[in-house]
């Protein structure tokens, strides 16, 4: 039998994986994944499940529902990816990510068939995720899309309810290149007869979502339209529900778009309420306070350090890049150093023409094949009268930073969940 890190070798170096080498790894069907579900006696049906897509915030709703059913005492399983610093970060049941052994026993005893059908990386790590729930009996499971919707390898799921957060242009090459399009991909995951929440509601796809939710007869509802979030000084978050008061609490998760993926995740939860998965207001306020604590989330406004403030945030395309600075805007600072690396598959105009031009930028290359090569998105930043230097590694421009940064600077590390990686 493999050590843990001969298995993970094994995951990551012989099987195509789409973060690690992008789109030889993508397969455009669901053939793969419901063979091996077969052969592993499905166990996607041997749990509920909450199924969560959308182009930004989706992994921080799909924390904030799984802490709330945890608190509400169901044993509660979390598919969530990519991971930061261990895989086994993808699959977690009640907080606690799979052990090493159970990830080496599924490859040692399922291996000659995960050769025979030729999985990817992550139609193998879908399969592993869902036979660990259905093994361990956990009531519900949360499981966010990886990619797209309609032929992701979760998609073989039928959850009580589907979530969509909402759509920006990511992943282009495979998703399509309008709104409209990838719309429809993400409206893949809506199932006959059930509940979809929107998260957002935007009008130039409004029509996409609701044909599709039509045709299935699945109930539509959005969030933003039933929900409102304020907080006050206190570091307090208010909460109404159809502008009446639902509940005040504390939400840990910094970033103004973190109300946005709130709104998203309380009315998934309502809708949950209407089946047999009860939940209290009290019980709602435990999972949103408790939320990092439950799941262990990281990567999303995360503090590093202070004096200087440092930040490091996962929002890798324009429409979470936009978020991120504007709440780089909200926070006080002298002045500015931004820690950069992206993936090569990136529309890089369309992040470089947000990014801050009277900031010092530290370009640096993440741990991956895929990753843009630091002196090239330094070229490419030049055109946009973005000023910095090009680092061989992350840590050599964190570095660099913490060099050059006032204690009241603000340093801010992102571009790429794998630089985020590095980081925290």
């Amino acid at each position: 039998m493999m050590t843990y890190a001969e298995t993970l070798e094994y995951m990551f170096a012989r099987l195509p994986m789409y973060q690690r080498i992008g789109g030889a790894a993508y397969k455009a069907d669901l053939d793969n994944t419901i063979t091996l579900c077969r052969n592993l006696g499905n166990p996607e049906r041997h749990f509920a499940a909450v199924h969560v897509a959308g182009t930004n915030g989706k992994g921080s709703v799909s924390n904030i529902v799984a802490s709330v059913l945890q608190e509400a005492g169901f044993k509660t399983g979390l598919y969530t990816s990519p991971h930061y610093r261990d895989f086994r970060e993808r699959i977690r049941i009640n907080g606690q990510e799979i052990p090493e052994e159970k990830v080496v026993a599924f490859i040692d005893q399922y291996r000659p068939m995960l050769e025979e059908i030729a999985l990817s990386f992550f139609e193998m790590t879908v399969g592993m995720a869902f036979h660990h729930f259905a093994d361990e009996q956990v009531d519900i499971a949360v499981v966010e899309v990886g990619m797209g919707g309609r032929l992701d390898s979760t998609n073989v799921i039928t959850p009580l309810v589907s979530v969509i957060t909402n759509i920006g242009l990511d992943h282009t090459q495979f998703l399509g290149d309008t709104l409209a399009k990838i719309a429809a991909e993400k409206a893949g995951i809506i199932k006959q007869g059930v509940p979809v929440v929107i998260g957002e509601t935007q009008p130039e796809i409004k029509t996409t979502f609701e044909t599709i939710a039509g045709e299935r007869h699945a109930p539509i509802i959005y969030a933003d339209q039933n929900w409102q979030i304020t907080s006050d000084n206190q570091q307090q978050t208010n909460i109404l529900f159809k502008n009446k008061p639902f509940l005040t609490t504390h939400l840990p998760l910094h970033g103004s778009y973190q109300h946005k993926n709130l709104r998203t995740a309380l009315e998934a939860i309502r809708q949950l309420d209407n089946t047999r998965f009860k939940i209290s207001k009290e019980t709602i306020a435990a999972g949103i306070e408790n939320v990092v604590v439950n799941t262990g989330m990281r990567g999303r406004w995360q503090m590093l350090s202070t004096r200087p403030l440092t930040i490091a945030d996962s929002g890798h395309n324009a429409h979470g890049l936009q978020m991120v600075i504007d709440n780089i805007n909200a926070t006080p600072h002298r002045e500015l150093h931004m820690i950069i690396g992206v993936v090569n598959d990136k529309n890089l105009d369309e992040m470089m023409k947000l990014l801050p031009k009277d900031a010092r930028y530290y370009f640096c290359k993440a741990d991956i094949p895929r990753a843009l090569p630091a002196e090239e998105l330094a070229r490419v930043a030049a055109k946009w009268q973005l000023q910095g230097s090009a680092y061989p590694t992350v840590a050599a421009a964190w570095q660099a930073a913490r060099q050059k940064a006032h204690p009241d600077d603000l340093i801010f590390i992102g571009g790429s969940t794998f630089v985020v990686a590095e980081v925290v």
